[in-house]
């Protein structure tokens, strides 16, 4: 009657289970008195009081019969799951100084983290928060960080490679998901960046290490001390790093738009009272640039699940929503034409983006002409896939006249016959009821608000 959940088997102290449609934490007798160390010490009430870890309620229920078993828990449920292949420059920056912060107070509690993935790090009402709770174990002070190295390949090294404008950093974990070594990272880094001794320490010096191969026969000794200076040695440097400033395709896109302050004037107040019109809703908002339309609904009460393929776009908005605490909007860096897909053991480990995501409505404004003329998708196309993610659209159609698919079109034959406000009426209609139709005078874009047919 239980399931253990694929993405759940690294850890021997426990694993994640579905237990009659809910998630359930089950610990081992191995974690135990790692376990009574966390609750006893103090070191739980204070993280989950600063919103740092995730709650638990325990249960005294052996779900699985596993002989092994020692104790259920009953995490607090995160609507949405996302993953660092997902997330922008300061995103990763947050959950790693996140994942430092704890490290410092579990060592106060005698304790301290056995692994440093950002796998570990979920975003909950729009700021990160620690998930793993079997992650803790009880301090050997003559020991060294076990997960330091582990921490150094999926925080500090694809924020180094995105800070010197080599990689973004979602990128980087598309690559390396499990982290990237520290070899390619010297192969990735500029030259110059050896020169600064940080690099030198966490990067540099480590390769050598690792290449000399033989461990060294003199006895290293280690201390608490020395690792709180390690901690904030690292906490230090990483608050300080920030991605390159750059002008992207989409950063400055309203900003440059032909009529772009009565455009957006007279598209706000269509979208503002379609969105005080509906409940509150699970909105995906598919291209959502700077966040402009997706703070619209927000301020609506609608939860938001923000993409767009630019990082440098995202990773503003994200900044953006820090700064004005808004707790109900999830930016993530996702490209519609190549979203995440499913990853991991046998592709049973993470889901797909869009296997994952459960939206009421979604918002498609501006997005279309380029999955059209850029990508060459059909509209038909576009809209059965639209079609399969939520029973609600909302959606901007752009003509040929505009500006912006003029320049589109400027360097390639217009093959695109079928680009045209009947054909996309008639395409969307196959799947959606139309309930709303409103020009965006006087720039001929047009805003349709559809419900799927038969819902």
């Amino acid at each position: 009657m239980y399931q253990q959940l694929a993405a759940s088997y690294r850890d021997r102290s426990g694993f994640v289970l579905e237990y009659r449609q809910q998630l359930y934490r089950q610990i081992q007798q191995s974690y135990r008195q790692h376990y009574e160390k966390l609750m006893t010490s103090g070191l739980y009430e204070q993280l989950t009081s600063e919103k740092l870890l995730l709650q638990h309620v325990e249960i005294k229920e052996n779900y699985t019969g596993d002989a092994e078993w020692y104790l259920t828990l009953q995490p607090e449920f995160i609507v949405f799951i996302s993953y660092p292949y997902e997330w922008c420059f300061s995103q990763l920056k947050d959950a790693a100084l996140l994942t430092l912060s704890i490290m410092q107070k579990s060592l106060e509690k005698g304790m301290i983290l056995k692994d440093a993935t950002p796998y570990n790090v979920q975003f909950r009402h729009g700021k990160p928060v620690f998930i793993d709770t079997l992650s803790f174990e009880v301090y050997d002070d003559t020991k060294p960080w076990i997960a330091y190295y582990q921490f150094c390949e999926n925080f500090l090294y694809p924020l180094l490679i995105a800070h010197y404008g080599v990689q973004e950093v979602h990128h980087t974990f598309t690559a390396y998901p499990d982290g990237i070594p520290v070899a390619q990272t010297v192969a990735m880094l500029p030259g110059k960046s050896k020169f600064n001794l940080f690099n030198y320490l966490h990067v540099y010096l480590l390769l050598k290490i690792k290449n000399n191969g033989k461990a060294s026969t003199r006895k290293v000794q280690f201390s608490a001390t020395k690792l709180r200076n390690l901690l904030v040695h690292l906490q230090s440097k990483i608050a300080g790093l920030e991605p390159p400033k750059q002008k992207t395709t989409w950063n400055n896109y309203y900003a440059e738009t032909i009529l772009s302050e009565e455009y957006l004037k007279t598209k706000a107040d269509i979208l503002q009272k379609w969105a005080e019109q509906q409940p509150n809703t699970t909105v995906l908002d598919l291209g959502c640039n700077d966040g402009y339309f997706s703070m619209l609904f927000s301020r609506a009460g609608h939860q938001l699940i923000s993409t767009d393929f630019d990082a440098a776009c995202i990773n503003h908005f994200y900044i953006q929503i820090q700064k004005l605490q808004i707790s109900n909007i999830h930016p993530l860096c996702i490209d519609i034409m190549l979203p995440s897909t499913n990853q991991g053991f046998f592709n049973l480990e993470r889901k797909g983006f869009f296997e994952r995501v459960k939206a009421d409505l979604i918002l498609m404004l501006a997005v279309v002409h380029h999955l059209v003329i850029s990508k060459n998708m059909t509209l038909a196309g576009i809209a059965k896939n639209m079609a399969g993610l939520a029973p609600e659209l909302i959606i901007e159609f752009i003509p040929k006249t505009d500006s912006k698919v003029q320049e589109l079109l400027a360097n390639k034959e217009d093959v695109f016959w079928d680009y045209s406000e009947s054909y996309f009426e008639s395409a969307f209609g196959v799947y959606y009821t139309l309930q709303q139709k409103t020009p965006i005078a006087p720039t001929g874009r047009i805003l349709y608000f559809y419900t799927k047919k038969g819902e």
